[in-house]
């Protein structure tokens, strides 16, 4: 398989967005949104470029600022920041193409909040590992007051991650984040939903999944939730899964 060309898209706050687009000239188009620090070398991105392939239909992979390949650090965005870039590569890239999101864990919590930009084009929508609202339920909920207090005084918090590294969490970070929680509201969408989540993911509980299934109003939505899956569902039975769930919607 060829590799697909690597870009990188400018945003109106000088950030370079490294992405890569197949186009098979189909009038949809797939957007993965990774998770937190993660970026598209994943196993979910890099079968996404098969299925892509296979199925001759339109993929846009992309990285948030500070992930990946894209510029800047880290610790100096936040979801807010994620938002406004996938927004603008996707205004940009998919011009009159209908869009099927697939959000994985962060990614999915981006994507909803897209859903206002991009309603009327959007075909379906897939949450894997759906994380709405994380930095709030689970973050700055559960952190101690000495932890909040860090935070607080402008202090990065390195809060351990499930994957042997840290997550370094700024007040940007929290402060962003609670400004724009969707669990608190229903979201009209006009599209077919599948949410997939594992009963044994250490880093989401699988009622979240549950939780949004209640929050976004489709006359399809279904759920999906896998006896044995982790937090990545990336196993070969789970990518097949989220091949079915798009499938589904095409």
């Amino acid at each position: 398989m060829k590799n697909p060309k690597q870009n990188f898209f400018l945003t109106k706050n000088n950030q370079k967005i490294h992405y890569k687009f197949i186009n098979k000239k189909s009038p949809i188009t797939i957007i993965f949104l990774h998770g937190l620090m993660s970026d598209i070398k994943s196993k979910k991105a890099k079968h996404l470029q098969k299925f892509s392939n296979k199925n001759k239909i339109n993929l846009l992979l992309f990285e948030y600022s500070g992930h990946g390949r894209s510029s800047g650090k880290f610790i100096d965005f936040s979801i807010k920041n994620w938002i406004e870039d996938s927004k603008a590569i996707i205004e940009k890239l998919t011009m009159n193409k209908k869009i099927i999101f697939i959000g994985s864990s962060m990614g999915a919590w981006i994507g909803i909040q897209l859903i206002k930009y991009f309603n009327k084009k959007i075909k379906g929508f897939i949450g894997i590992a759906a994380a709405p609202d994380f930095t709030e339920e689970l973050m700055w909920n559960k952190f101690n007051a000495v932890q909040k207090q860090r935070i607080m005084k402008n202090k990065i918090y390195k809060l351990k991650s499930g994957y042997n590294n840290f997550y370094p969490i700024t007040k940007k970070f929290i402060f962003d984040g609670k400004k724009l929680l969707v669990l608190n509201k229903k979201i009209k969408c006009k599209f077919p939903i599948e949410l997939l989540h594992g009963i044994n993911d250490n880093s989401v509980p699988w009622n979240y999944s549950v939780l949004l299934s209640k929050v976004l109003i489709s006359k399809n939505i279904k759920l999906n939730i896998i006896k044995d899956g982790d937090h990545s569902l990336s196993r070969a039975s789970d990518l097949n899964k989220i091949d079915l769930a798009i499938k589904n919607i095409l």
